[in-house]
């Protein structure tokens, strides 16, 4: 221990004990700033910025998630009954698929009707129910291949519940009478499959209630004629199948309906 001899000795180690008085208050007040314990080590400045800025990528991933999930949801919703196309020409916006009778019986409460299951490539056959009882007898009705409109609104008939219509064609004869006749696919053509029309774009056909609200059906028949060749047509564009196209067997330049 080292003893001063003189005053200003003294008086020096005075300022040294205060200046240090000072220094470890100051310490002190820095440590409760910083939130450290006394004594305790000042963290690295580097590791700590690092730790801030992976805090800061891991809430920056999250904010982008946030953004782009709310993004997500205020994006339109695509509508899963999009409405067809309203300027596609009018048979377009008819679905006639490729059907075959499997069931034939006649209705009991009206003479001219025949009640049929048709089969079209659906989870169940269509019931049908048609005026064709002058026309064809049960045999030459069971197994025929033909053609449905398969997008009209069901009718009840009689109490038969009829959901579409097969199409024929139809002439007067020289006696007065009428001949009509099956529009019938080529062999080739598999059950169910859509019709589309020659030189016309592929159809997208109304639902049920806009072909009974815009009568499409009855904008149709004007121009639903066989040709020459016995081949459907709606003003004048053949009605094809992946097969070849649907025809009559002998009627040439009848309405179809």
């Amino acid at each position: 221990l080292l003893i001063p001899h003189s005053t200003d000795g003294i008086l020096k180690i005075f300022k040294m004990a205060n200046a240090m008085d000072m220094l470890d208050e100051a310490i002190a007040d820095l440590e409760a700033k910083l939130g450290l314990a006394p004594g305790a080590p000042i963290p690295n400045k580097s590791a700590s910025a690092g730790k801030k800025s992976a805090g800061g990528q891991k809430g920056g991933k999250k904010n982008d998630d946030k953004k782009k999930k709310k993004a997500k949801q205020q994006q339109p919703a695509k509508a899963k009954n999009a409405p067809a196309n309203a300027d596609q020409p009018e048979i377009c916006k008819l679905e006639f698929k490729v059907g075959q009778i499997s069931k034939v019986w006649n209705h009991p409460d009206a003479d001219k009707l025949y009640c049929e299951e048709i089969e079209c490539g659906e989870e169940e056959p269509r019931q049908i129910a048609s005026g064709l009882r002058p026309h064809y007898d049960e045999a030459g009705m069971l197994g025929r291949r033909l053609l449905v409109v398969a997008n009209l609104k069901a009718k009840n008939l009689k109490g038969f519940k009829s959901h579409g219509m097969v199409l024929c064609a139809a002439e007067t004869k020289e006696d007065g009478s009428e001949l009509v006749e099956f529009i019938e696919p080529p062999e080739g053509a598999p059950l169910g499959e859509i019709i589309t029309f020659e030189g016309l774009p592929t159809p997208e056909p109304f639902s049920a209630s806009q072909v009974e609200k815009k009568k499409v059906f009855a904008a149709c028949m004007d121009g639903m004629k066989t040709k020459d060749d016995c081949v459907a047509a709606w003003n004048g564009h053949a009605f094809m199948t992946s097969a070849g196209p649907c025809k009559s067997k002998t009627i040439k330049g009848g309405v179809m309906r």
